[in-house]
């Protein structure tokens, strides 16, 4: 620890009592803005604690940070309370929001309603205006953001962990991760090695691809759940009447396509492309799905329609109501290099407009704000590595739609974590949220006992596909 730094190190965080909501006891602490100038400006962290269940069993602190980038709209200071009982009687559980999140000093963007309107297949004659809307995004940002910007990076997330580790007074911290939580966590422990015990990463970003790669790729992660979907449905034709080929059943669901299409309801053909996405991710939502499809082909007026296809999500709420918004996401998506040529994106988007157009994939390849930059980062992103810390856990879901399943591989690979694959599964951020009890019994054992599983398992989803026989 730098001089420079001690004090921060020092500070004593002033528990609240604990909460009659749930329990938790809540403090803040100061880090700098800057950590290469530390005698300047300051941010505040907000701070949760449960403590552990059983002193006698207690073997530390776990910390733990959510997905986003963003904190998931600031609810990491209640992850403790997601904990099973085993892990509650061993560790304190610690949560926090990350520096621009929720109760800690929060990094704004203004809000900037986009004129393009919401089109999951969006033509060509639309692609400058969606580069426009997203230039005014970045310029948005960097409005309200201004100064604090550049210092919202996944590294001062790790250096903000470990004061957080030093205000506990702990020698070491373990950690459970999820989603962008993984790369913070294995950031963590390429910077502070000696500082990081048991670590579980779960849903993980690829450590060997950009931002852009992240996003652009989701495109494909959610058509592999399409494709399993068809193919389940197509064994099932009799019950469905979709065709008895998987590329027959994804034949029909582009017929409603076109039918929606031609009743000039582009509106529900999104919302449509979305639930088609959403239901094949969701192996308990196969059936339903199904019927959509067949109900859909069926139709032939828009009221109807709209009817059936009620109640699914319409993406970007955040962009379209208040003043300000959190703009973490923007800052953190920085790190890596974005393509100032904007044909790069536009090619993007005409192929998976053709052969990945389900689930919102088509706009993940669109422009986002890295192609307009306000700002140049600090420094570079960390080249994650395992030196001097114990082997951990990597969960990943085979059908991830968000952080694809290579993902987790490439990070188990890169730190010789034992790996646990979700088979048959589309969840993401599994571990104490999706009711795996196998997996929680795996997770619970190397965190409580340190007990790791072989070095690759299998374990089924949660959620079954439904109790629908295929065709004789």
């Amino acid at each position: 620890m730098p001089d420079a730094l001690h004090e921060f190190y020092e500070q004593r965080p002033q528990w609240s009592a604990p909460s009659a909501e749930d329990g938790l006891q809540r403090a803040t602490i100061s880090v700098p803005r800057d950590y290469s100038d530390p005698g300047g400006a300051r941010l505040t962290i907000a701070l949760s604690r449960l403590p552990a269940t059983n002193p006698a069993k207690r073997r530390g602190v776990l910390l733990s940070v959510n997905g986003g980038p963003g904190g998931d709209n600031g609810e990491g200071l209640k992850l403790p309370l997601e904990f099973p009982a085993e892990v509650r009687e061993a560790y304190d559980l610690i949560g926090f929001d990350p520096r621009g999140t929720g109760g800690s000093t929060r990094l704004y963007s203004e809000v900037v309603v986009p004129v393009a309107p919401f089109d999951s297949r969006p033509p060509d004659s639309l692609f400058e205006q969606l580069s426009a809307d997203m230039r005014e995004r970045e310029l948005a940002c960097a409005r309200a953001g201004g100064d604090l910007r550049p210092h919202i990076t996944t590294r001062n997330t790790a250096r903000d962990m470990d004061v957080i580790r030093g205000v506990l007074g702990e020698d070491k911290i373990s950690f459970v991760g999820y989603a962008y939580g993984t790369l913070v966590g294995a950031v963590y422990g390429s910077m502070f090695p000696a500082r990081l015990d048991r670590s579980v990463l779960d849903s993980c970003v690829n450590p060997d691809w950009t931002w852009r790669e992240q996003f652009v790729t989701q495109a494909e992660a959610v058509y592999r759940n399409v494709q399993k979907w068809a193919q389940w449905t197509a064994e099932r034709n009799v019950h469905f009447g979709l065709g008895t080929s998987a590329a027959a059943v994804l034949e029909t669901v582009e017929e409603v396509v076109s039918s929606l299409e031609e009743l000039g309801a582009v509106h529900l053909r999104t919302l449509f492309d979305g639930a088609v996405g959403t239901r094949a991710t969701d192996r308990g939502q196969w059936d339903s799905l199904g019927h959509l499809v067949s109900d859909l082909r069926k139709v032939e007026d828009v009221a109807t329609a709209q009817k059936l296809i009620a109640g699914e999500g319409t993406w970007r709420p955040q962009d379209t109501t208040g003043e300000l918004r959190i703009g973490v996401l923007e800052a953190i998506t920085m790190e890596t290099e974005w393509p100032a040529d904007l044909d790069v994106y536009y090619s993007d988007m005409r192929y998976h407009r053709e052969h990945h157009p389900y689930g919102f994939g088509v706009l993940r390849a669109q422009p986002w704000v890295g192609a307009f930059r306000t700002f140049e980062s600090l420094e570079e992103p960390t080249h994650v590595k395992r030196v001097g810390y114990p082997v951990g856990l990597v969960v990943q879901a085979d059908g991830d739609p968000f952080d694809r399943y290579e993902g987790g591989v490439a990070m188990a690979e890169r730190l010789g974590h034992h790996l646990v694959v979700i088979e048959d599964s589309g969840d993401h951020e599994v571990y104490a949220f999706a009711g795996n009890a196998v997996l929680d019994c795996i997770v619970n054992a190397y965190l409580v006992d340190g007990v790791l599983p072989e070095k690759r398992v299998g374990v089924p989803g949660s959620t079954p596909r439904p109790d629908i026989a295929p065709d004789a």
